[in-house]
């Protein structure tokens, strides 16, 4: 593993530990040239995944992007991290093992969609609010209005 700090290419591993529900490896790194450390992570790849987006543009899968999205729609909101992570890690382990190499940015979308709303109800108005190209103030309402009637029917699902 190369070095960010100096760009050497010979690393040490100093510690390994499963992450994230057991389906990764995180290993604590140190740079035997500059004695710079640094933590990478180790993930079983089923496949590479192609994300075809809407205008017909074909990219490959980055699961960071998919975290990042998370992380914009739950900024400053009380989610803990590891639900965050379980989200994510389930929405790829359902994308690695439906047999398709090629996936619509639309259906990564709608898994996120789903997460979000088990996850934080403003989080999933948020990312809805993008994710279905809202422009009026009806657009929020008619969300809000499916929130509450779903709280009505089941008011002791979180």
């Amino acid at each position: 593993m190369r070095c960010p700090y100096c760009g050497t290419e010979d690393t040490q591993v100093k510690d390994s530990r499963p992450a994230e529900d057991n389906t990764s490896i995180r290993r604590r790194r140190i740079c035997p040239d500059c004695g710079g450390r640094f933590t990478t992570f180790e993930r079983v790849q089923l496949r590479e995944l192609m994300v075809i987006k809407k205008t017909g543009r074909k990219v490959l899968f980055d699961r960071e992007k998919l975290v990042r999205s998370f992380d914009i729609a739950l900024r400053k909101r009380p989610v803990d991290r590891d639900r965050i992570e379980r989200a994510v890690s389930g929405i790829v382990r359902r994308l690695e093992s439906s047999g398709e190499t090629e996936i619509s940015s639309e259906q990564i979308g709608l898994q996120v969609l789903e997460a979000l709303k088990s996850l934080d109800d403003v989080a999933f108005v948020r990312y809805a609010s993008v994710y279905r190209d809202f422009s009026h103030a009806e657009d929020f309402e008619h969300v809000i209005n499916e929130i509450n009637a779903k709280i009505a029917r089941d008011p002791l699902d979180p």
